[in-house]
């Protein structure tokens, strides 16, 4: 259980970062990898790829949390999306060495997490986009953005 008091809000619009359809994905993918590490890798992975794709996939989630609160500076929420998104093809491709090692071997759970990771990366791409055009026009664009994002990049 989280204390409310703890939990970063915007003041004018009464919105978290938990509000953010990209945290939403990049959290539940995160978790998503991290059980496909501990549940489906070879015991011989857990030090080196399976590591590694924990830290990355965490990256994304934690990437974002910080450049929403950092969002007053424009330049600075960018720079954090797009580290984001950096982290984001990296787990890509540590998914994919994975797989074409084989040692990841369950394909239906590869193309799931591919699939997931690609959306985030496109949705990152449109939210960044629009952080871009839309940053100070109006303060309350970052919640309607929020609200929209889920739409912009299907």
């Amino acid at each position: 259980m989280r204390d409310a008091g703890c939990e970063v809000q915007d003041a004018r619009s009464g919105m978290s970062y938990r509000d953010l359809e990209i945290w939403k994905l990049a959290r539940e993918i995160a978790i998503a990898v991290h059980r496909m590490t501990l549940q489906n890798l070879p015991k011989f992975e857990m030090y080196e790829q399976a590591s590694q794709i924990r830290r990355s996939a965490k990256s994304i989630s934690s990437n974002i949390v910080e450049g929403y609160g950092r969002r007053r500076y424009k330049q600075e929420f960018i720079r954090f999306l797009v580290f984001a998104h950096g982290s984001c093809d990296e787990t890509i491709d540590h998914l994919e060495v994975l797989f074409e090692t084989g040692s990841l071997t369950n394909e239906v759970l590869y193309r799931d997490l591919s699939a997931r990771l690609d959306l985030l990366g496109r949705k990152l791409n449109v939210f960044i986009d629009s952080v871009e055009r839309l940053h100070r026009t109006n303060r309350s664009d970052i919640a309607e953005l929020a609200s929209r994002i889920a739409h912009l990049a299907s």
